[in-house]
């Protein structure tokens, strides 16, 4: 079966079925149907490698992730897909394990012809070669961002973020806030950091070097980095945590020092994943529009891609700090998402 085949018995141009399967947004709801009917009856399948040839597309859209087991980007992959599949996009996932060399390498599949753009839900790659590559290429950077670079970006803003996290945790008394990064080599880290230390300052606090640690975004460097914490001569009575797994990793070792979350050490984490609303006690934590993160990411794509004008390059998403009890807070005024 041929698509000239599929065109004779729905009435129309072989054209009109290149739309419908390539552009459907082009082609009116009654005849992008008809022609759809006609596919499903016969159950015609494209040639993949014939259309890409002749339309010089693959419909197929490249998202980098720095690390597939971090279960905070499946809802930001959740979100893209969702757009990609709707608009008659595959997505194909690339996982650096926070290498910049494996990013590179999957980013020489866009000079081979291998995707139509590229999804970066890291920007560990240095700002000219960034540049570079979306002067040539469809390119969106998704929750991670550059300082200065003009490619466009979907985000929330972080450091004020980081800011209403750690002002949450002087407002209910604390003076002795620590706070536990991530790598400082990435810009959330470093934008965390900013927040963190603006909200100590504006309160007149005084920021304890010794109470600044690095982690590297795992359960088990929450857990180490609270245990140092924990064995200085006078500990901080709350930690603020680059995100909810090392956070949960904390609360872990608070416990293991027979010590207890919030009574003896108030927690915030970041992100909201799914674990922080059963974990014990729930976590308090800023919550990203994850799904929408990643929603916006890809229509961004797309209008690259179709030669649409973007009305915004940068898109700042709001945050939203969770109320749950790893801060001391009742129980009856605390506040979760249902939608996560």
């Amino acid at each position: 079966m041929k698509m000239s085949d599929v065109a004779k018995l729905a009435k129309v141009s072989p054209a009109t079925v290149s739309r419908v399967l390539c552009h459907p947004e082009l082609v009116s709801k009654e005849t992008r149907q008809k022609v759809m009917d006609v596919i499903n009856s016969v159950n015609y399948k494209p040639h993949a490698v014939a259309r890409q040839f002749r339309t010089k597309e693959t419909r197929i859209i490249l998202v980098v992730v720095p690390d597939i087991t971090s279960s905070f980007f499946s809802e930001v992959l959740r979100g893209i897909e969702h757009i990609a599949v709707t608009s008659g996009y595959q997505v194909i996932l690339g996982d650096t394990e926070n290498s910049v060399e494996r990013e590179e390498e999957y980013i020489n599949l866009l000079y081979q012809k291998q995707a139509d753009g590229l999804i970066l839900l890291t920007a560990r790659l240095n700002k000219k070669k960034l540049e570079e590559l979306s002067g040539q290429f469809p390119l969106v950077l998704a929750c991670e961002y550059m300082d200065g670079l003009n490619v466009p970006t979907v985000s929330i803003d972080n450091i004020s973020s980081a800011r209403k996290a750690t002002e949450h945790l002087i407002k209910l008394g604390h003076t002795k806030v620590a706070h536990i990064t991530g790598p400082i080599s990435i810009v959330l880290s470093r934008d965390r950091l900013k927040g963190y230390k603006q909200a100590m300052v504006s309160h007149e606090l005084e920021i304890d070097s010794a109470y600044i640690q690095e982690g590297d975004q795992t359960f088990d460097s929450g857990y180490n980095q609270m245990l140092k914490l924990l064995s200085l001569e006078t500990p901080p009575t709350a930690v603020f945590v680059f995100n909810d797994d090392m956070a949960m990793g904390v609360i872990k070792a608070v416990k293991d020092c027979y010590m207890s979350v919030p009574e003896d050490i108030a927690v915030v984490g970041f992100d909201h994943i799914k674990m922080s609303v059963i974990y014990e006690p729930k976590l308090t934590t800023v919550a990203q529009p994850k799904y929408e993160i990643g929603k916006q990411a890809m229509e961004l794509l797309l209008k690259q891609i179709t030669g649409q004008l973007m009305n915004k390059k940068k898109i700042v998403l709001k945050d939203e700090l969770i109320i749950g009890a790893s801060c001391g807070q009742n129980s009856a005024t605390t506040r979760t998402l249902e939608k996560i």
